[in-house]
């Protein structure tokens, strides 16, 4: 089936490489440019990761449903007194200037109350320090969502005017101005910039990583075509899922990433491939065939071949991959069905580039390939490129390596295993977060304005814990009294009436609202029994149920992996000792690269190194994307390792022999697109989103892992103690094999 591929693309390269230039266009003009009216940045959202149907949602949605008033404004004022007569003055024209802007309902601030400052219902709005106070602007609620947009953005630039207003009677005041809408727009917009940072830095340093490996600008080009197309095409699949189901903001980097590293890794083994069968061909026909016109078949052969080894070990890969990354679908939370959607489609793209683009750009490039670059004419370069780009040799610096392995294998074994299991030590104290504006850059506008409100204004912030009561207020205000014995809870707000609801404000003794003591009184709230019914939500409440809706999901999770991946290995190589290693070995990878996640942002040893304040835990759904990821890459090293080591055993080499020549031919493709995806991976740890960094660096870390300790030093250790047990199967299995199995 490959090798026909191979034949079609080899016959028609160019309208192959014009098919994938206007698709690639055609996405990007959607995605990005919004073409047909909103672009793919317009379409997501923002926002706490949830599980619907959970109780925290429903009692969310109820709070929602019974409040009456629309969005709202909070302007922060410091460095000013609010008790100062000449500040009133001031104000009072911008109030009257707010509140005539179509869509205002009201304009409340504490020096328009009857008495100023000095009114009790003004405390909420004056700073504990007593020199700041709070200007808020709520809309209209029945605006359509067009005017309110437009409502926002102007009382939005009148309240950033304000403090120049007041500058004559205070000449240090200062302001920020926030908001839900504003806080999801600068988390959008972050999220679009990292982008841009991300792509800015790892394209060009992978673009050279990729000419030393070989040799050459325009072999390093084609894995890098490919990834532009899997960029484009992964944009435009986002844009797609918007319209089906609510997707967050940061979906869109994690399948960016996906795609550029998936598409340079595929490149990457099939240009190398295509390189090593040409110059077989060459040497088959003499070196005449490097001399001949294009037109005689040698570069098509050599297509057809490179499909028919690398080609399938690509599309086995990327089986492998998907399968992971479809795991995340049987979870409930939708930002992790998205991510498995989006993923499993974006592999599915670069799997085709690499199909289908990467040959024909090959076929056009043809025999140039064999030839040196220019870069191969200078001196100094010439010695670098020598040891680093790709070679034929059945001995070098891989062959060696794992001869040294083999001699002493399990002292190799037991050193590898002891120095993961250390790695994965951190994970013993792991602790999940939900995060909002935490996961913003420290000095981002909107992060100082919830930071400041938190400390200076803790009456007008909400409550960490939110009780929805379907009760009367007598009796809600009666049971809130019982929530004020409850251990860790500092205080509880007066209960309100939100139509046939009562809402109970929680103040948790900490200023986390995610941590151990909020989560715990969510717990202990969760386990009374009032005589009505109730709905706990907030942070530490989203928190919860998104950690049990992955504890509940985990399960089916790990065995549509488990089992595809042993399944499909047992496929590729006919063995049933095989696939089992495959699964500790890669297993004890992940779990070393989480646990350095954890040594890194929750314990914060990195904070100053990568630029981010730690939020005491790492983000809930990072640990499913990681494990998913993480396991996928893994995976895509297993195969390239294993199907190189499998053909040379059918060859009829003896096992330790194919264990070594077989490292020494994929070493360098592993190890090379290894270090381009860390590049990738990296160029996302720039970036000022925490989320993003964490996914980044997480990812980085496992490629790392996996490249050097385990496929370099595990895997060879392992294989070599095993031996001829490597290929045991059943024969009932070596029957099925024969029959259904996916060989060259």
């Amino acid at each position: 089936m490959f090798a026909r591929l191979g034949r079609i693309v080899a016959h028609r390269p160019r309208t192959v490489v014009v098919v994938w230039a206007v698709l690639a266009v055609l996405a990007y003009a959607l995605a990005g440019l919004g073409v047909h009216g909103e672009s793919v940045f317009q379409r997501v959202a923002t926002g706490e990761p949830t599980v619907p149907g959970s109780e925290s949602v429903e009692g969310r949605d109820l709070l929602y449903r019974s409040q009456d008033g629309g969005a709202s404004l909070t302007l922060v004022l410091s460095d000013v007194d609010p008790s100062d007569p000449a500040v009133g003055t001031a104000l009072a024209d911008s109030r009257q200037e707010l509140a005539a802007i179509p869509g205002v309902a009201s304009v409340i601030d504490p020096l328009a109350l009857p008495d100023g400052v000095a009114n009790p219902a003004a405390a909420p709005l004056v700073s504990t320090g007593g020199d700041g106070f709070l200007v808020v602007v709520d809309l209209d609620a029945t605006l359509t969502p067009q005017a309110r947009d437009t409502a926002i953005g102007a009382v939005a630039a009148r309240l950033d005017a304000v403090p120049d207003d007041l500058r004559d009677a205070a000449p240090d005041v200062t302001g920020i101005v926030g908001g839900t809408r504003l806080i999801v727009d600068e988390i959008t917009s972050q999220v679009k910039q990292d982008l841009r940072t991300g792509e800015a830095l790892t394209l060009p340093i992978a673009l050279i990583a990729m000419v030393l490996v070989f040799g050459g600008f325009l072999a390093a080009a084609m894995p890098m075509a490919g990834a532009l197309a899997s960029i484009a095409g992964g944009l435009a699949t986002v844009l797609g899922l918007s319209y089906l189901m609510d997707v967050d903001s940061s979906v869109i980097n994690v399948v960016t990433v996906l795609g550029l590293g998936l598409s340079i890794d595929y490149g990457l083994l099939i240009v190398s491939r295509f390189r090593e069968e040409l110059h077989q061909v060459v040497d088959d026909d003499g070196g005449r065939a490097a001399r001949r016109r294009r037109g005689d078949g040698a570069v098509a052969t050599a297509i057809e071949r490179t499909m028919a080894t690398a080609g399938r070990t690509v599309a086995f890969s990327a089986v492998t991959v998907a399968v992971a990354i479809a795991s995340l679908l049987v979870f409930s939370p939708q930002i992790l069905r998205a991510i498995g959607a989006a993923g499993c489609a974006v592999v599915l793209i670069a799997v085709a580039t690499a199909l289908t683009l990467v040959p024909a750009l090959l076929t056009l490039a043809g025999r140039r390939l064999l030839r040196p670059g220019v870069l191969a004419r200078v001196p100094g370069v010439r010695a670098v490129l020598a040891r680093t780009m790709d070679t034929q040799s059945q001995e070098g610096a891989f062959s060696h390596l794992a001869g040294r392995v083999q001699r002493r294998p399990w002292w190799v074994l037991a050193g590898s295993v002891a120095l993961l299991a250390l790695l994965a030590t951190p994970l013993l104290h792991l602790e999940l977060r939900s995060s909002t504006t935490g996961l913003l850059p420290p000095g981002s506008t909107q992060r100082q304005f919830v930071e400041t409100l938190a400390r200076e204004y803790p009456a007008a912030t909400a409550p960490a814990v939110t009780v929805v009561a379907e009760t009367s207020l007598a009796e809600g205000t009666a049971w809130a009294d019982e929530l004020a014995t409850l251990d860790g809870v500092a205080s509880v707000d007066p209960p309100s009436a939100a139509g046939a609801y009562v809402v109970i404000g929680v103040r948790p003794d900490t200023d986390d609202g995610g941590g151990p003591v909020a989560r715990d009184v969510v717990e202990e709230i969760r386990g009374l029994d009032p005589a009505f019914p109730t709905w706990v939500t907030g942070q530490a409440a989203f928190q919860i149920d998104f950690v049990a809706a992955l504890e509940d999901g985990a399960p089916l999770a790990a065995a549509i992996v488990g089992l595809a991946t042993l399944l499909l290995l047992f496929l590729m190589t006919g063995s049933f000792v095989l696939p089992v290693k495959a699964l500790v070995t890669n297993l004890l990878s992940l779990a070393a690269s989480l646990g350095v996640l954890v040594l890194a942002f929750q314990d914060g040893h990195l904070e100053r190194l990568l630029g981010f304040v730690s939020t005491g835990g790492i983000e809930t759904y990072v640990l499913a994307l990681v494990v998913a990821f993480g396991f996928g890459l893994a995976m895509d090293y297993e195969v390239f390792l294993l199907s190189r080591i499998k053909e040379l055993h059918d060859e009829g080499r003896p096992t330790l022999e194919a264990i070594r020549i077989g490292l020494q031919r994929s070493g360098r493709i592993i190890t090379s697109a290894a270090a381009i995806l860390i590049i990738v991976f990296g160029g996302f740890v720039a970036g000022q989103l925490l989320v993003i960094k964490e996914v980044g660096f997480a990812l980085a870390v496992a490629v790392l892992i996996d490249a050097t300790i385990v496929r370099l030093l595990l895997v060879p250790a392992t294989m070599t103690v095993l031996g001829d047990l490597n290929w045991w199967a059943p024969r009932w299995a070596t029957r099925v094999h024969d029959r259904i199995g996916l060989t060259h």
